[in-house]
């Protein structure tokens, strides 16, 4: 393996969109996508200890991290769990610069998980705009970032709160039949889609799949051994990952936006969601958490990724495509959870989403196959 695709799209990203902030309608909205490119960096900057990494993350920080440690665009009191996300960044910044604001700007964002609503077992709501409901995305929007800040300023205290949201999900979105997730249940079952009797929303979406997945192993990575709930995330994460098994398109080595209808006119192999998966497989291998058996399942899937999604420019430049845009369930009536409204949402190329996990994937990968 000479290629070296993580270096290759850091470069691209750097070049093309040296403000995350700026990049397609962002207008410097504090926006999760940019701590999904970023964490990529930080990956990089660990392996290599290049130093450009870690200030194309510094600038992208800045632009929102004030002196004081207050962050532009970023309100406490929406309680939005996505709006956490960017904070994993801070502790990296934090550790290398030393500079105040970055802790205090962690204070911050702490503080909101101290007051952010809760399902009456303790999971957090999505936002509070979304009472009362657990989605797979708000796992990677918080958890990692929320056990970090307690190992670090914490002393360690309280990590069964963190493990806890991984528990609740899985216990609540779990289908019987085919061990995969739901993309969100409604502790109230009230919203328009959801199953009354359930709670459940009726599909099992891609990449709210993967935001769970890259969470786990993110959480494994740092959570320590001897925890109580340890064990119980390791097969959260095995049996999650065995049922998506099932799925991969065997031609490709991918998985499809609404992942268990590969067969349906209209569903399509999606970029995003199959780079979170690759990322899953070859961090959760890395960690030992994952048996080494996995390395076939991987290999197909990271080729796949390349052979799928990835287009090279003339300039040198790796192009993402069939990025899903976005999804969620919402009050409107389309955002109804069916398999039409998943595959109606727009696909483009190089969302920061699908970019960043792909950067995370293919650092992954390659550092395990070095």
């Amino acid at each position: 393996m000479n290629k070296q695709w993580a270096i290759q799209t850091a470069g691209s990203i750097m070049e093309r969109t040296p403000k995350l902030y700026e990049d397609k309608g962002k207008k410097g909205k504090w926006s999760y996508d940019y701590g999904v490119i970023l964490k990529g960096f930080e990956l990089l900057f660990k392996q290599t200890g290049d130093r450009k990494y870690l200030q194309f993350i510094q600038d992208n920080m800045d632009y929102f991290i004030q002196e004081d440690g207050s962050i532009q665009g970023y309100r406490l009191d929406e309680y939005n769990i996505d709006h956490i996300n960017n904070g994993k960044l801070l502790f990296l910044l934090y550790k290398e610069t030393k500079q105040e604001k970055y802790k205090q700007a962690a204070i911050l964002l702490r503080g909101q998980l101290n007051t952010h609503p809760r399902t009456s077992e303790g999971a957090f709501w999505h936002k509070e705009i979304y009472p009362y409901q657990i989605w797979l995305d708000g796992l990677y929007m918080g958890a990692p970032f929320y056990l970090e800040y307690l190992l670090t300023f914490e002393e360690g205290q309280g990590l069964d709160d963190v493990t806890k949201q991984f528990i609740l999900c899985e216990k609540h979105t779990k289908d019987s039949v085919t061990g995969l997730l739901y993309h969100a249940w409604d502790e109230q079952r009230v919203q328009l889609w959801c199953n009354p009797e359930t709670g459940l929303s009726p599909n099992f979406w891609g990449r709210s799949l993967g935001w769970y997945l890259m969470a786990l192993v993110d959480v494994l990575e740092i959570l320590p051994k001897e925890h109580t709930d340890y064990q119980e995330l390791v097969r959260i994460l095995n049996d999650t990952l065995n049922a998506l098994k099932k799925y991969q398109d065997a031609e490709s080595g991918v998985w499809y936006q609404v992942v268990n209808l590969g067969e349906r006119k209209g569903n399509y192999l999606e970029a995003s969601a199959s780079s979170m998966i690759t990322y899953a497989m070859a961090k959760g291998i890395r960690l030992g958490v994952l048996d080494t058996s996995w390395g076939e399942t991987l290999d197909l899937a990271f080729n796949g990724l390349i052979t799928e999604f990835v287009l090279e420019t003339k300039e040198g430049w790796v192009n993402l495509n069939k990025n899903c845009e976005v999804a969620g369930l919402g009050v409107g009536e389309k955002r109804d959870g069916s398999f039409e409204y998943y595959i109606s949402e727009s696909i483009v190329t190089n969302d920061q989403k699908g970019l960043g996990a792909f950067l995370q994937a293919c650092g992954e990968y390659e550092q395990l196959r070095r």
